[in-house]
């Protein structure tokens, strides 16, 4: 309980008669326990941020395989330092033609949407591959932009890169 201490200090002197000095003093013993108290309850009643993931459709039967049509296909390819390039239907016609190209991630919605755009639903396929140089980042924003874009579930994969992907990488120009 709080409570107010007085004391009076009442000297006696030769003549002149001094007013009555009270001292006041407060006890804020029992408002730090109080204080103690409701922190204790707020930390114990409130919740902390929930972490959330991204959804990954697996299919089910992993020992099943789809053949991709080859044009139907868009491989994706991230690489050092947010570097993005991408080539359509088979690599080693893509690599014979010169056709592989560098884009950024503000280009591969577009880039995405024409592909969706253009091959039938069935035949439609994005293959996401990494040379081991590219951030976690990298594949959740292109991960993304299969989610923004509407891209079904099934018809978006990650793959393991090849070795002469890797090599056409070192001498690809972005």
């Amino acid at each position: 309980m709080a409570e107010i201490s007085t004391t009076s200090s009442n000297k006696k002197s030769a003549g002149v008669k001094k007013s009555k000095k009270l001292n006041t003093r407060v006890d804020l013993t029992p408002m730090v326990d109080l204080g103690f108290l409701l922190v204790t309850f707020f930390v114990f009643t409130s919740s902390m941020s929930e972490a959330k993931a991204m959804s990954i459709y697996e299919p089910a039967n992993a020992e099943v395989f789809n053949p991709v049509v080859a044009s139907g296909a868009m491989t994706i390819l991230m690489s050092e330092n947010n570097h993005l390039f991408y080539y359509y239907g088979r690599f080693i016609d893509a690599k014979q033609n010169a056709q592989i190209n560098a884009t950024t991630y503000e280009e591969l919605r577009e880039l995405i949407n024409q592909k969706r755009i253009k091959t039938e639903l069935d035949d439609l396929m994005y293959i996401i591959k990494s040379d081991g140089s590219s951030t976690l980042k990298n594949t959740v924003d292109v991960l993304d932009e299969m989610t923004i874009c509407n891209v079904p579930p099934g018809h978006y994969a990650e793959v393991k890169i090849t070795e002469e992907e890797k090599m056409a990488l070192k001498t690809a120009k972005y």
